[in-house]
């Protein structure tokens, strides 16, 4: 049943721009603002969020090697309704733990969180850009690995190593520029990408041209790579103001799985002294994507990257609400009306200028109701599966 309601489901979406099958709608948005402390511990950096069993939500920090604290992830309640976005409330903090059972050491920088999402069998996954350094001893690898809920070290995933750290300008990683992206599939495969392209890859996103990224499948069982996909990103949108002291850029901080084969990524652009332009697009793999996990370089080479459609685009100020630094993506619960929600959040950057923003949305009906019934039952049996693995 689910492979005959999926291909609907996605239909409904890849469609939606241009037929209008489906509207994403902003119930609201609030947001805590930067210096909130938690257990003595400022609160902020968030750029994973993952909606748990229970129907609170794991979220991880950012916070880069633990500058303002150990390395932690947070379990949060939203409350939103059809009506609006009304708070929200920290449960819990949890530091993450390295191999060795100890956690990672404050103010070291020798991680870098970024992606959560729950596991099929209730742990947590999550990502490190790593961070780079000129010195080699004081390089961290980027990684995906497997925790506890009470953030004890389960594995670590075998991701492929042209991601990694190098020189920071023939080959590898860029900084701060690796695994984002993180979202796991109904078949449990879990998938990671880069934020902007590789430096064997070709330029990073500037006002004129796009870039590419690499999205990886990651076996759930082998903890290996099976197949990699390039994304393509866009342009940067906007300009940055005259003077400011930031270039524009364009990334791919989020991916959230709908099939096995389906995602809805998030592109942030981000121009200083302007503001942030979100977007929401649907990616596909199809049949004709290119498998470029043997690719040295995608620069110049011939490969069909994976199919790009925009579902929504937030400019700066979207629907009244002014558009923070968002890096994360979860499916929410569903509404009193029977609709299902996304939520939306924020990296503060630990900035006094940003807040730790949520945004609710609420999957509208369509004026087909046929139509929009199929995508409300794929999206429930997608929820029902997990519950499954789980």
């Amino acid at each position: 049943m689910k492979k005959l309601i999926l291909p609907a489901v996605i239909a409904a979406f890849a469609t939606g721009a241009q037929a209008a099958d489906f509207s994403l709608r902003v119930i609201g948005a609030t947001s805590l603002p930067t210096g909130t402390l938690y257990q003595g511990v400022e609160f902020g950096g968030i750029s994973g969020i993952d909606r748990a069993a229970d129907g609170s939500y794991w979220a991880i920090s950012d916070d880069r090697g633990g500058e303002r604290g150990t390395p932690r992830f947070y379990n949060l309640s939203l409350d939103y309704d059809a009506s609006g976005f009304h708070g929200v409330r920290i449960n819990s903090q949890t530091f993450m733990q390295r191999p060795d059972g100890s956690t990672f050491p404050a103010n070291a920088r020798t991680v870098d969180p970024e992606g959560l999402r729950v596991a099929p069998n209730g742990n947590l996954y999550w990502s490190s850009e790593g961070n780079w350094s000129t010195n080699a001893a004081a390089r961290y690898q980027p990684f995906v690995r497997e925790m506890t809920t009470s953030g004890a070290f389960v594995r670590e995933f075998a991701t492929p190593a042209m991601y990694n750290y190098v020189d920071n300008a023939s080959t590898g990683g860029r900084s701060n520029k690796l695994f984002e992206a993180l979202t796991v599939a109904p078949d449990g495969t879990v998938f990671v990408a880069n934020e902007d392209a590789l430096i064997q890859d070709g330029n990073i996103t500037t006002l004129n041209a796009g870039s590419v990224v690499r999205v990886t499948a990651l076996d759930p069982v082998s903890g290996s790579a099976r197949a990699q996909y390039a994304y393509a990103l866009p342009p940067i949108p906007v300009d940055a103001a005259p003077g400011a002291p930031f270039v524009p850029d364009n990334g791919l901080p989020e991916l959230l799985a709908i099939s096995d084969t389906q995602f809805i990524a998030i592109e942030r652009a981000f121009a200083s002294g302007v503001g942030n332009t979100i977007r929401l697009t649907l990616a596909e793999i199809t049949a004709d994507t290119t498998d470029v996990s043997a690719f040295a370089s995608l620069a110049g080479a011939a490969y069909t990257p994976m199919r790009r459609t925009l579902l929504l685009e937030m400019p700066l100020t979207y629907q009244g609400i002014t558009l923070d630094n968002i890096e994360a993506v979860s499916w929410g619960h569903t509404l009193a009306n029977g609709h299902r929600t996304l939520v939306l959040a924020a990296d503060n950057n630990f900035s006094g200028s940003q807040s730790t923003q949520f945004i609710a949305l609420e999957i509208a009906p369509v004026p087909e109701p046929e139509q929009y019934a199929l995508l409300l039952a794929g999206l429930g049996l997608i929820g029902w599966a997990a519950r499954r693995r789980g």
